[in-house]
């Protein structure tokens, strides 16, 4: 497994715990030395006790030297960054030609080169070319295996799929798979075998769904809250139905993290350099950033236009909970925002307050809570929804609070029990009380 970040560290670790014997290769030596101390570099529910087995039973290995690791090995997955390009909004394929070279140079054995890594259409067949010119003296196979891990739920999302999408065109690179995959054959785990070019679409087409579903109902709940409909029951009223389904019709702030943006993005430079526009897309990254560039907006009003002077508690950095990944998360401008704009800004996150803190205003206080953070606040403003904020009790933020403006932009509060509290609550498409009710 070349590259130890979130998918390799990951796969790799779900891969041991198959039977699989796992040697990942980390080139950063900080993250590196974290790895072969048993510490866990990122924040993923399960993962610290399912590498500290799988080392414990010689399955997997952590390691730098890439020659040696794929000695012997009958798959070699690519699993390294590919970050969006800055200027052109293409993805970054340094990391993986680099990776691929690397490892075609060191192997003296036949094996298949997988791309776990999100890759555009057409990287396998590049990859190919490659390998030919590299190592016309050895049979390597190319075959892409696109992640759909749910960070948060990344471990259960390996070993209870919904699907496995595997592109792969000879046969002793789908045998190899097979294996690889044997025990979720046995639990009857739908397994697709495509061509390269499908499979790498199928990672970009499904993200992008998903990020136009959420973009959909983030609308819908702008037209709610003009209209006074609810929209919770708009999104179970078309959630019902079978083809629709219920997911991902969640109302927000504006999707982040570290593949929504970066996929929708890169989906509409492939398509637009095969002039087949996705405008549905376009729409889509061009919507969304402007929703996270509004919701600083949203707080300046409920707090009477100016937030000068003000004290704004922040809950919640990542882009989602259960997670400390903070790419692309709407907290991060908001956060800015209010603070340019005169508000005193105290931040709390469960997880990821270390890999935001570098990220914004020096001015943005860190605390050690969410109930230090409403502390002495005149208004509150919830923008990742952990479990721990939904518990927080009403008349306790009332009690702590110096104002009380609750600004819920995951609608993960009770409205009627923070207006009986005494908070001004405003959600996100949810109709204000009418006159006279409570």
């Amino acid at each position: 497994m070349i590259g130890g970040g979130y998918v390799g560290l990951v796969s790799g670790a779900c891969f041991a715990e198959f039977g699989v014997e796992v040697a990942v290769v980390e080139a950063d030596p900080a993250r590196l030395a974290e790895l072969m101390e048993g510490r866990i570099p990122i924040y993923e529910p399960g993962l610290e006790a399912l590498v500290a087995s799988n080392l414990r039973a010689g399955r997997l290995s952590f390691g730098a030297d890439l020659s040696a690791a794929v000695q012997g090995a009958e798959a070699v997955f690519i699993a390294v960054g590919t970050p969006t390009r800055r200027g052109d909004g293409h993805a970054d394929l340094s990391h993986v030609f680099a990776a691929v070279e690397q490892t075609a140079q060191a192997l003296t054995h036949p094996a298949v080169i997988v791309t776990k890594s999100t890759v555009p259409v057409g990287t396998g067949r590049k990859i190919e070319a490659m390998l030919r010119e590299l190592r016309p003296d050895l049979a390597l196979e190319v075959a892409s295996n696109p992640e759909f891990l749910r960070e948060g739920n990344a471990i259960a999302d390996f070993m209870r799929p919904d699907r496995v999408v595997i592109g792969a065109e000879t046969e002793p690179a789908r045998e190899v798979l097979r294996r690889l995959y044997r025990p979720l054959y046995l639990i009857e785990t739908p397994i697709l075998f495509t061509a390269l070019e499908t499979a790498e679409l199928v990672k970009y087409a499904a993200n992008s769904f998903l990020a136009m579903k959420v973009t959909f109902i983030n609308e819908m709940a702008d037209l709610c809250e003009r209209v006074g409909a609810d929209v919770h029951d708009v999104a179970r009223g078309i959630g019902l139905d079978g083809r629709i389904g219920r997911k991902f019709l969640h109302p927000g702030p504006g999707f982040g993290g570290s593949c929504f943006p970066k996929d929708t993005l890169a989906l509409v430079r492939i398509a637009q350099e095969n002039e087949a526009p996705t405008r549905l897309i376009e729409t889509v990254v061009a919507v969304n950033e402007a929703r996270k560039a509004t919701m600083a907006a949203r707080v300046i009003a409920a707090c009477g236009g100016s937030l000068r002077g003000r004290t704004v508690a922040v809950l919640g950095l990542s882009f989602k909970p259960e997670t400390d990944d903070v790419r692309e998360a709407p907290a991060l401008p908001l956060a800015a925002r209010l603070a340019a704009e005169g508000a005193h800004v105290r931040a709390y996150d469960p997880a990821a307050m270390n890999a935001a803190r570098s990220l914004l205003p020096a001015t943005v206080a860190f605390c050690a809570g969410a109930i230090d953070a409403a502390t002495g606040a005149d208004a509150l403003v919830v923008v990742t929804e952990w479990n721990e904020f939904r518990a927080l009790s009403p008349a306790r933020l009332k009690s702590v609070m110096r104002g009380n403006r609750i600004i819920d932009l995951r609608n993960i509060f009770d409205p009627v029990a923070m207006r009986q509290a005494g908070l001004s609550y405003q959600g996100i498409g949810r109709p204000a009380p009418r006159s006279g009710a409570s």
